[in-house]
């Protein structure tokens, strides 16, 4: 129990460095190019302050750069950034502390924090909505998937990533038979 008490501290003095050492708080929205076509990602670094700073570190590192969109599943989600063309799973930084309790729903174009069961375990992996998913909100502590932000331009590309063919490769299922490249995201100002 102090273990996990003492890495979510550790999770929080993290994120909260990342907040005051960045320059990006409120100045940015973030340009996906994937290979099939630009996402225009508006982040909400104000109800998730600590998920905002989180992704947008790993846009600024260009850790996204040349990774998959490695899940989608028809009228759930699309699910990237954590896995390369071949599988090989990236290494990630520390995990956030789950930040689902900010009153932000998990509605259809709304970007949300991949985690595992534990609630405070998401690193870089995050999903988009296909449809309004309310089994994903926050119910009460140790529940839900943080949304930080929103696809405000090219809803039409994730509508099309959402009707590609998926199958299983290694121990992996719904995975594209095609490759939905991540090129290259970007932090761009907001105007």
């Amino acid at each position: 129990m102090k273990t996990t008490k003492l890495a979510t501290l550790w999770s929080v003095i993290f994120a909260t460095t990342l907040l005051l050492a960045s320059p990006l708080v409120h100045a940015a929205d973030v340009e996906m190019h994937t290979s099939k076509g630009v996402l225009v990602i508006s982040v909400d670094e104000e109800r998730a302050p600590i998920t905002a700073a989180n992704f947008l570190q790993y846009v600024e590192d260009g850790f996204y750069d040349g990774l998959i969109f490695h899940r989608i599943i028809p009228g759930f989600v699309v699910q990237g950034g954590g896995f390369k063309a071949d599988m090989a799973r990236i290494s990630t930084r520390a995990p956030i502390i789950n930040e689902a309790d900010n009153g932000v729903k998990n509605t259809q174009y709304s970007l949300s924090m991949a985690r595992t069961q534990a609630p405070n375990s998401a690193t870089s992996q995050f999903f988009i909505n296909l449809n309004d998913n309310p089994p994903l909100d926050y119910t009460g502590p140790g529940t839900g998937y943080a949304v930080f932000g929103e696809v405000t331009k090219g809803q039409e590309i994730v509508d099309a990533m959402a009707k590609v063919a998926t199958g299983n490769v290694q121990q992996f299922q719904d995975v594209p038979k095609e490759p939905i490249i991540i090129e290259k995201a970007i932090i761009v100002t907001k105007e």
